[in-house]
């Protein structure tokens, strides 16, 4: 009989969606050996099983955030924090905390910062080139929106990536005007040639985002995620710097990796070279899906849709591909046995990937392949049905509806907000959602997620979509087994039962019975990742 390593016993141990609870859980080295009652459990203790009171807490498997941008995030942590939460809500706010980097920075070093949201600033606009000129008259500054479609830049930046009054629209991208003149917003594509005037950071300076941005992650609870754009800067670079950080074990959360396939920003080919097909690589880093932009968001007015904005009847969105370009790439991508996750928000863009997935299923027939929409935010009817068809996974964030719900309406009017990310829909008909947080687009903490599946609120307390909401348990279930799933890992994580991995997250709010308001305070104490022990809030779990 193998004894195991550690119990953890005297819990509310959430096992999965189908499988319910249990009162204690045996490991054995890094793999779930057994769960049930305390009693049970007990009894196969050996003289050195190291045994862990979790004092009636909650425990569920290792959540798993199924879209958000690790080294990104990491990276960010660096910058200007330009969101709400950090009081920025106000541009002068914005303005004084350039103005403060300013005066620490040398003249012509980058001032960048991310996280605001117009929405919430009290101004109800983005700042202004000439705003920023006025403080940073000798640095380049670009601030990007929180949904990292948008950017406002001051003269300096601009005149570095070369775009002046009379630069045309790139294809896919808008430059902001105003009365005339450039006010600094550069949409989608037009951001483009400043951030290639930008310094280019290293292979090491990704591996220590990925290090710093991952072990942020295991205080929350988080061990695994879906890395969701491999590629969506210098290229290989990045790609080398999760290989280099699995490889001297500076990795701290599972990863699979999208790999980047579009036009421009492709590393597929090197990979395939390699032998980097979906699948490839061990239990810490897995080459996942390829990705591809097909629009932008809603929030900054790029979500590209068959129907126009609310405040604004000219604007479609803007989208990012041709028809002709989506069927190409899905196409190059899905003969080369990989798995696709697309970026789509809008019913205009979703239509294009599921035209294009239509074309290569029949071309190459692969009914596991799994295919995802990155986001799915709004879809038809006709379009539900043509998933289903597929069995084609939305991949949204719960996220968004805290966050932005409230500027959902001012974009897209009273109705529409209602229609996004409807996750109960999705999973009756059996489409495997998944939830997570497009980190760093918003926080990564899960209890915002967990929360907003739970009730469609948004931080202002508006609901989107009533008849929407799922259970604590289905909300569980899409932050567990179906983000496994969602990157063909069900077999090895998001349960806890004999055989699959040890990765346990320990939290100190019972979601099943507190009052959903107090979800969004809730903490994890304690982090378990392979069997080890990998963050602990409170050292009286042991």
């Amino acid at each position: 009989m193998t004894i195991p390593s550690r119990i953890l016993t005297n819990g509310k141990i959430w096992c999965g969606l189908n499988e319910g609870f249990a009162e204690a859980i045996a490991i054995s080295d890094d793999k779930v050996l057994a769960v049930g009652s305390a009693k049970d459990i007990a009894e196969l203790a050996g003289p050195d099983t190291e045994i862990v009171d979790l004092e009636g807490r909650l425990a569920t498997p290792g959540l798993n955030d199924a879209h958000l941008h690790l080294h990104m995030y990491g990276m960010s942590k660096l910058n200007l924090d330009l969101r709400a939460a950090a009081g920025m809500t106000t541009v002068q706010a914005i303005l004084d905390q350039v103005a403060e980097a300013v005066a620490k920075a040398e003249p012509g070093t980058w001032i960048t910062g991310r996280g605001y949201d117009h929405d919430k600033l009290a101004e109800l606009r983005h700042p202004h080139r000439r705003e920023l000129d006025a403080v940073a008259p000798n640095n380049p500054v670009m601030l990007t929106r929180a949904c990292g479609h948008t950017a406002v830049c001051n003269s300096m930046a601009l005149q570095l990536g070369e775009i002046g009054h009379n630069s045309p629209d790139p294809y896919g991208g808008k430059i902001g005007r105003a009365e005339g003149e450039l006010n600094g917003l550069l949409f989608e594509a037009a951001r483009a040639p400043v951030q290639k005037a930008q310094p280019e950071p290293s292979t090491e300076d990704f591996v220590d985002a990925i290090e710093r941005a991952g072990t942020e992650l295991l205080s929350l609870g988080i061990t695994s995620v879906m890395e969701a754009g491999i590629g969506m800067g210098p290229g290989e670079p990045e790609l080398r710097a999760y290989q280099i950080a699995n490889r001297d074990g500076r990795l701290p959360v599972r990863v699979a990796g999208t790999l980047m396939g579009d036009l421009e920003k492709n590393i597929l080919d090197i990979a395939y070279a390699e032998g980097l097909v979906t699948g490839a690589g061990d239990d810490m880093f897995r080459i996942g899906p390829v990705k591809i932009f097909t629009d932008g968001s809603a929030g900054a007015g790029t979500a590209w849709m068959s129907v126009p904005y609310y405040n604004d009847d000219t604007n479609f969105g803007v989208p990012c591909l041709s028809q002709e370009q989506v069927d190409e790439l899905v196409l190059k991508a899905h003969r080369l046995g990989y798995q696709m996750a697309p970026h789509a928000i809008g019913d205009a863009a979703i239509e294009m990937i599921l035209n294009a997935y239509e074309k290569a299923y029949a071309d190459t027939p692969a009914p596991d392949r799994r295919h995802r929409i990155e986001h799915c935010g709004w879809h038809r009817p006709d379009q539900l049905e043509r998933m289903k068809a597929m069995g084609v996974i939305p991949a949204g964030q719960p996220s968004f509806l805290y966050y932005f719900g409230e500027g959902y309406f001012m974009c897209l009017g009273p109705d529409r907000p209602h229609d996004c990310y409807p996750y109960k829909t999705w999973l009756d008909a059996g489409l495997h959602p998944s939830a997570s947080t497009d980190c760093p687009v918003t926080d990564p903490n899960p209890f915002a997620n967990i929360y907003a599946m739970v009730t469609r609120k948004s931080d202002g307390g508006t609901v989107l979509g009533d008849g929407q909401q799922l259970s604590v348990a289905e909300a569980l279930h899409l932050y567990t087994y179906e983000a496994a799933y969602g990157v063909h890992d069900e077999d090895r994580k998001g349960r806890l039962i004999p055989g699959q991995l040890a990765d346990v997250s320990v939290f100190d709010t019972d979601f099943f019975t507190v009052d959903p308001e107090k979800i969004l305070s809730g903490q994890c104490v304690l982090t378990i990742r392979g069997g080890e022990t990998v963050f602990e809030r409170d050292a009286t779990l042991t």
